[in-house]
């Protein structure tokens, strides 16, 4: 087998370390494997297609902030890479996130559309089948299922300060994605999957592949973290975010630094320098890490997780959390019960410092058992998962 991925990022960002991953994986079962990506891409995989440079990023990402048009611009290199496509000849293209001010979506799916090439598509946010955003349940906004106008979040990712074009560009969409032959979704968790068999891509048959993590990593780890920031008699509440904002929490975690008493200590990892003015002088900022081993030594040293994002597709950093033996408190929102159950964590019903403050004392008193949450994780070994993709690729090349 040819196959060609498309994303982002190769090596960087959750999606960008899956296409790598996936890519390896594809050449270590002795298939053809490329890569086409517009931003950041790791130097062990530069051989790969780059679409357009950084020049073409920065003017698709102006034409989107003054009028709202993710994925319409991009249009010359764009062009070019599927000339490249002709010379590479895939048997397979499998997409990622192709929102990112770096190819035209237009232009791309006229030509798979042209070509009858299969194509998987995994889509890790919302964004396929919205007019504007890719994530919507913080503001518990439907108008995806009907026809997006009027966006209230315009001045979010991707963000607009101009036009909003959200209801030309939910048609667009529509127009673009539905009627191509050979289609195949995959949603990483089946809370996606039944959001999309609400949208206008319902006729696709869509699959679930959970995302998956590597094992030799994300386990329990002897860490130094607690004595080398003085916490060695402090319970420690952990949230983990690449950004830091109020949807993934960040206001719920101030107010339970407030409430908390001196034996509890909130660390949060990936806070910005600007950021760290705005938090209660009871949470220890961490900037991000790129080292993940680094990372597996932080969920290590922590008591207990918490994760209170309502827009979770799938959850990485609870399931990290977990496969280094940290138990995890999260809500009922999106897909975040999919990833806890009643070996390894609780879920709180309402998102407010009250209810998870009595979810942090219940398992304060009745701990979960590590060995359950490391057990639990184990089904998400991204071998299986990568696996899952090569047997669907078999299965959908004619």
């Amino acid at each position: 087998m040819r196959i060609l991925l498309i994303n982002s990022d190769i090596g960087y960002g959750s999606t960008g370390r899956i296409t790598s991953d996936l890519y390896h994986s594809i050449i270590a079962s002795e298939n053809e494997a490329g890569i086409g990506y517009g931003r950041e891409c790791t130097e062990d995989l530069t051989g790969n297609i780059r679409i357009g440079n950084q020049l073409d990023v920065y003017i698709h990402a102006l034409k989107t902030r003054l009028f709202d048009l993710q994925g319409f611009g991009s249009v010359k290199a764009t062009r070019k890479f599927i000339q490249q496509i002709k010379v590479y000849r895939p048997d397979l293209i499998h997409l990622h996130n192709i929102h990112g001010s770096y190819i035209n979506i237009k232009l791309l799916f006229e030509y798979i559309k042209e070509m009858g090439i299969p194509v998987i598509w995994t889509l890790h946010d919302c964004w396929a089948y919205t007019g504007h955003c890719a994530h919507y349940t913080f503001v518990n906004c439907n108008r995806w299922k009907t026809g997006c106008h009027n966006c209230i979040q315009k001045t979010l990712y991707p963000a607009s300060y101009l036009f909003d074009n959200s209801k030309k560009n939910y048609n667009l969409k529509k127009e673009i994605f539905t009627g191509v032959e050979n289609l195949t979704i995959v949603t990483v968790s089946n809370w996606l999957k039944d959001e999309v068999k609400n949208s206008f891509l319902r006729d696709y048959e869509v699959r679930v592949i959970s995302n998956g993590i590597d094992l030799n990593i994300f386990k329990p780890s002897i860490s130094s973290f607690r004595q080398n920031n003085h916490l060695e008699n402090k319970t420690i509440l952990l949230g983990v975010a690449s950004i830091w904002s109020d949807r993934k929490g960040l206001g719920l975690f101030n107010d339970l630094a407030e409430k908390l008493d001196n034996n509890y200590k909130i660390v949060l990892v990936g806070m910005e320098k600007k950021q760290r003015k705005l938090l209660s002088g009871n949470i220890l900022a961490v900037s991000r890490t790129n080292q993940l081993t680094e990372l597996a030594e932080i969920y290590s040293a922590a008591d207990i997780f918490l994760n209170p994002s309502m827009e979770e597709t799938f959850g990485m950093v609870s399931l990290e959390a977990l496969a280094c033996g940290t138990q995890v408190i999260t809500n009922k929102y999106s897909a975040n019960p999919e990833l806890v159950n009643e070996k390894c964590g609780m879920i709180v019903e309402d998102i407010n410092a009250e209810s998870y403050m009595t979810a942090i004392r219940e398992l304060k008193k009745m701990p979960k058992d590590a060995n359950d949450c490391v057990q639990w994780a184990k089904q998400f070994n991204k071998n299986k998962c990568y696996q899952a993709y090569l047997d669907l690729y078999k299965e959908v090349i004619p």
